[in-house]
């Protein structure tokens, strides 16, 4: 037996020591190399010319900067009877986030179901005039601008302020919280103003190759606009488990209908995966509905019931039939230093998520990359929707809708007309208030299925951005790997931290000096694109090799306005505004 291993081991050896002998390039490569040589000299003859390469070799894919097979881009409207539907799927979509905030944060401001459901109606009423005003003024891009999670940390911190813990009526305790929550948000506005329309964000930008800020690269934008999607993950399947039996139905049949039946039938108009939001949400809701009135859920405990019943939101008994939300309507808001600064650094990072999602964006809607003075635009006129909603009484801040960009992507359809036909829908149910709370009773396991495919959308066309880097360059590898990775693992540390100790780890005498920190710090697209952005230019950044990997060159001719004929066909204001409002 000892013989025999001595004989393995020798033979282990020798083998090893054989192929220590090559380099790098191993020894199959090596003798394909010297196979093709004979084969070359064989074709030349003798001294002839190098044949020509073969048809069928294989070729990268080429570089697109507008994304191909997309069947309506911003300036080419469906028709009518198609945009019209198209919309009223834009409108259900971002129902999501208009009723899950509000009904997360509404009780914990002291409201009841009446205040609930008017909130609701007030940040419905508002991200309509604001998806207009984007869409018309803005980036001119199709995207919907509404709710924000981002901005819930920062309420729920003016929910704890300690001003608000002696007062017992619920009713004024929710009006004094709601006007706190005003100030804060107006203060808020002003950031993303300033810089919006002082042409700062334009400055920072104007010099360099991208879109979007001075130094960002598609390298440095990769990360940001992956996890502006990827990192939304909380939202998907978690909710959709939250009522298993209504949340994987609604995912198998959005699948089944945008994928699988589109290449069974291979019918010439594309009905079921254009319509699988609207067809997919039809069913399970009567299929959620007739489980309620069937008695599946009267036995089950309280927090079942309001994930799974249809009748359980308190929106439809609370909404009135005609309400028109107006300005002050809670009364005279009020402002304090702390709360204003914590509502500032959530609209700084409402900033750099909505950056990162108006690229995504550009991609779906078959856009050229945006000019940095165009984004300057946007990120101003996203500043007065958040006055807006600080003047209407939202209780939350506004910002690009990241699941309407995932829903671009699926439809195929990036027609700037459709979005602005949504947010018709959305002031118009707003309006008629038990209406819209009808569609508002869609159980969250809904949405949630929802938002496991348009999240994935939107971190795929980050993904997409890649070919225009070298991925064959360690430090791509490196610049891309490390920031996506603390993308996830910082904020996943602060978010651990917080729910365990029920503050953030930043945990100061100075509240408002927590609040920002620990709300920078907890998101994930701000994160890594801060990683990505500060590597990306401070490692090897002059480098004309690192120019060529970081993909400097292919967005060089989008820096300014007049850079591409294309920048004005798509973004170029209407009522030849542009005579007053040049873009640079």
């Amino acid at each position: 037996m000892l013989e025999t291993l001595e004989i393995f081991s020798s033979l282990g050896g020798f083998l090893l020591l054989s192929f220590s002998r090559f380099s790098c390039r191993s020894w199959f490569p090596r003798r394909r190399r010297r196979r093709r040589r004979r084969e070359e000299m064989a074709g030349r003859g003798g001294g002839g010319a190098a044949p020509a390469p073969k048809q069928d070799e294989l070729q990268p894919h080429p570089v697109k900067d507008q994304l191909p097979n997309v069947s309506y881009c911003i300036t080419s409207p469906p028709p009518w009877p198609e945009a019209i539907l198209l919309g009223f799927q834009h409108f259900l979509v971002m129902l999501g986030t208009t009723v899950i905030i509000p009904t997360a944060l509404v009780p914990q401001m002291g409201g009841g179901n009446d205040e609930k459901a008017r909130v609701v109606q007030t940040l419905l009423f508002v991200a309509g005039i604001n998806t207009l005003f984007q869409t018309f003024f803005g980036t001119r891009l199709p995207a919907v601008i509404g709710g924000s999670y981002t901005f819930v940390a920062p309420t729920v911190s003016i929910v704890l302020a300690g001003r608000y813990s002696d007062i017992v009526d619920p009713h004024e305790k929710f009006l004094r919280i709601m006007r706190g929550t005003q100030g804060a948000l107006i203060v808020a506005s002003t950031l993303q103003i300033i810089v919006g329309f002082s042409g700062l964000w334009r400055n920072v930008a104007r010099q360099v190759i991208a879109s979007l800020l001075r130094f960002l690269t598609p390298l440095a934008a990769v990360p940001l606009v992956v996890l502006a999607g990827f990192g939304l993950y909380e939202l998907g399947f978690p909710g959709v488990a939250k009522c298993i039996e209504i949340g994987f139905p609604q995912i198998i049949l959005l699948v089944i209908f945008s994928q699988y039946i589109p290449h069974a039938i291979h019918s010439e108009k594309p009905v079921s995966d254009r319509f699988a939001v609207i067809f997919s949400v039809t069913i399970v809701w009567l299929y959620a509905y007739l489980l309620t009135v069937g008695g599946a859920y009267r036995h089950s405990p309280l927090k079942t019931q309001l994930h799974c019943r249809t009748d359980r939101s308190g929106l439809v008994g609370g909404a009135p039939w005609i309400r028109v939300p107006y300005p002050f309507q809670w009364g005279a808001p009020t402002f304090d230093a702390g709360e204003a600064f914590a509502m500032m650094a959530a609209s700084f990072v409402s900033l750099v998520e909505s950056t990162g999602t108006f690229i995504a964006i550009t991609r779906y809607a078959s856009a050229t990359p945006l000019p940095p003075s165009v984004l300057s635009r946007g990120i101003g006129w996203q500043g007065i929707g958040i006055l807006l909603d600080g003047l209407f009484g939202t209780a939350n801040g506004s910002s690009v809708s990241v699941e309407n960009a995932g829903l671009l992507a699926l439809t195929r359809v990036g027609s700037r007309r459709v979005v602005q036909i949504s947010a018709l829908f959305m002031i118009f149910f707003s309006i008629l208030g038990k209406f819209g709370a009808i569609f508002a009773s869609i159980p969250a396991p809904i949405f949630a299925a929802l938002y496991c495919l348009f999240f994935a959308y939107v971190g795929a066309a980050g993904l997409s951005f890649l070919q225009f880097c070298n991925l064959n360059s360690f430090r791509t590898k490196f610049i891309l790997g490390f920031s996506v990775f603390m993308g996830l693992s910082i904020p996943q540390y602060f978010n651990e931290y917080t729910s365990v100790a029920g503050y953030g780890p930043v945990h100061t005498k100075a509240r408002w000096f927590n609040d920002i920190i620990n709300v920078t710090f907890s998101s994930k697209p701000f994160v890594a694109g801060l990683v990505a952005f500060f590597l990306d230019n401070t490692l090897n950044r002059h480098d004309d090799a690192s120019k060529r990997d970081r993909g400097y060159h292919w967005w060089k001719r989008f820096q300014n306005f007049k850079g591409d004929t294309r920048s004005e066909e798509f973004y170029s204001l209407p009522f030849d505004l542009n005579r007053f409002f040049p873009s640079v």
